[in-house]
């Protein structure tokens, strides 16, 4: 903050807007924008990994109902991006289980639908993402009661 004395000496100054409410949540929101553009492709191929993967990329099982996982090598690429979490883990018989989560599929094809503007409802996306409203007080006209 500017003490009285500067605020006297530069009185035309404008203070710096950063510590300002809002200024600081555009200013984090312009630079993730900026950093989603520059990697825009990257983006895009690991959500239609994700949207794209098959339970039999990752796995496979016989007639008789036996689930195998697949060795690491043998999972595709894009596969790998939809796998949110692997655990391993053993019971108290011995018995060991691999437990795989993968990412939510609907709401990943929710998010591209989104992107790709097949969610719009049919409007053309002309929504300003910030609305400017310009006020104007209204002319002062002295009305004289001698007339």
């Amino acid at each position: 903050m500017a003490t009285k004395k500067e605020k006297e000496k530069f009185p035309n100054q404008i203070p710096p807007l950063k510590n300002y409410g809002g200024v600081r949540l555009i200013q984090k929101r312009l630079e993730r924008s900026g950093t989603l553009e520059a990697n825009r492709e990257a983006v895009a191929y690991a959500l239609l990994s994700m949207a794209n993967t098959k339970l039999s990329d990752i796995m496979e099982w016989d007639s008789s109902g036996n689930v195998m996982v697949k060795a690491s090598k043998d999972i595709p690429e894009h596969a790998l991006h939809a796998i949110k979490k692997l655990t391993s883990r053993t019971d108290r018989e011995g018995n060991s289980y691999i437990e795989i989560e993968l990412h939510d599929k609907v709401q990943v094809l929710r998010l591209l639908a989104k992107a790709s503007g097949l969610l719009d409802g049919g409007d053309n996306g002309d929504k300003p993402s910030v609305i400017g409203i310009n006020i104007k007080a209204p002319t002062v006209i002295d009305v004289n009661d001698e007339e």
